[in-house]
């Protein structure tokens, strides 16, 4: 009789039957480096971004300086020297979430950030200017913000005492570049 093929082979041992389900040590570990790198990128836009949200919404604080400013410039065409005659509370009685004070000063705007607003921007500056027509009293007053320039054809009045990083402002307060 003819020896079957299978009979040739030696009969298999335990250890061989043993099968393993899952993943090496070695795959795990790369798995989570992956992980970790892909964190270690993702951390800082999202940093970055939670700061540009407090700044936006921070900025509709100044919405209460904007109207006594543009109501000067559009009677006497000149600006308010300071809060009180924009017939404002003091600077630092002017406060929100992220902000610790608004202040008016020959028009522009200082936001300066503090109480519960981020590490990056605590204690920094905002400016918002007041950009017009000069001789054009009856054209709105367009407000600058930041690093922007002012609108075609308008002049902006006021210091820029921003001093956040551009990257940090939202895209408005940005300067474009050409």
């Amino acid at each position: 009789m003819a020896a079957s093929p299978c009979s040739a082979m030696p009969p298999e041992s335990p250890a061989m039957k043993t099968r393993y389900h899952g993943f090496t040590m070695l795959e795990l570990m790369a798995v989570v480096a992956v992980v970790a790198i892909l964190a270690t990128l993702a951390l800082p836009s999202y940093l970055d971004r939670i700061v540009r949200e407090q700044i936006k919404e921070a900025l509709p604080l100044a919405d209460i300086a904007k109207q006594p400013i543009a109501a000067s410039w559009s009677l006497t065409q000149t600006f308010p020297a300071d809060n009180a005659s924009a017939g404002l509370p003091p600077a630092e009685k002017i406060v929100a979430n992220y902000v610790s004070a608004v202040a008016v000063e020959n028009g522009a705007i200082h936001i300066t950030f503090g109480n519960r607003a981020n590490g990056a921007v605590a204690g920094k500056t905002l400016t918002l200017r007041p950009a017009v027509v000069e001789d054009a009293p009856i054209v709105p007053v367009a407000w600058a913000c930041g690093y922007a320039e002012a609108p075609e054809k308008m002049t902006v009045n006021g210091e820029n005492r921003t001093n956040i990083p551009q990257p940090l402002l939202p895209i408005e307060c940005r300067a474009f570049k050409r």
